[in-house]
């Protein structure tokens, strides 16, 4: 099923940052999202993931297909590796986290507790929690933050995998991934700045 949206216009803080945005991704297919630091490429991500809603503009094949993956990781700290997993994948009507655990080198770490983990493995464990949610459609905001160049290999394979079986994925990122994947670049739907607000709010976005 094809994720499509269509002339959207998505906002912080009710400041509107881009407008007109329109794109679509169908399976087996990904996009890298492009643009400097404050363009809204997170806030992009939020919208069509349905933690915010659009100003205007549709967007049609996200309901209950999308799994977010965002700076947190989304770990409980005293929970082990795995313990974080099987939560996660009960969530979603999953039990089975050997791939997931397998993908990112996880097996040697599933009886760790998360909070004694490193930044990268913890974002390791983060990204893992993807496959687990079996969501045909991965939105991922700076996946690669804490990754080191194995585990960057790790990620590249496991979105590989991802869209060989169908899946699609939309990544902001800066790194280069080796994927076969199109580029948008958002800087030509930047809103206007708004005098009442200047760009205080680029900050967050």
């Amino acid at each position: 099923m094809t994720l499509l949206v269509q002339n959207l216009t998505v906002a912080r803080g009710g400041v509107p940052v881009l407008t007109g945005v329109t794109l679509r991704l169908d399976a087996g297919k990904a996009l890298i999202l492009r643009g400097p630091n404050g363009a809204g490429k997170t806030t992009l991500l939020r919208t069509i993931a349905g933690l915010q809603p659009p100003l205007r503009g549709t967007i049609d094949g996200a309901e209950d297909r999308v799994a977010y993956g965002a700076h947190a990781d989304g770990l409980k700290a005293m929970l082990s590796v795995s313990e974080n997993l099987r939560f996660w994948a009960r969530v979603y009507g999953e039990h089975d986290i050997t791939a997931a655990l397998a993908a990112y080198a996880l097996e040697p770490l599933r009886d760790r507790l998360a909070g004694t983990l490193s930044a990268g493995q913890k974002r390791r464990a983060g990204l893992a929690r993807l496959m687990v949610t079996q969501r045909p459609v991965w939105l991922l905001d700076e996946p690669t933050v804490s990754l080191d160049t194995d585990a960057v290999a790790m990620f590249a394979g496991a979105v590989d995998a991802h869209l060989a079986g169908g899946g699609s994925a939309i990544l902001a990122t800066h790194i280069d991934l080796g994927l076969q994947a199109e580029t948008l670049d958002l800087t030509p739907y930047r809103a206007a700045p708004d005098a009442r607000h200047g760009a205080s709010d680029e900050a967050f976005l």
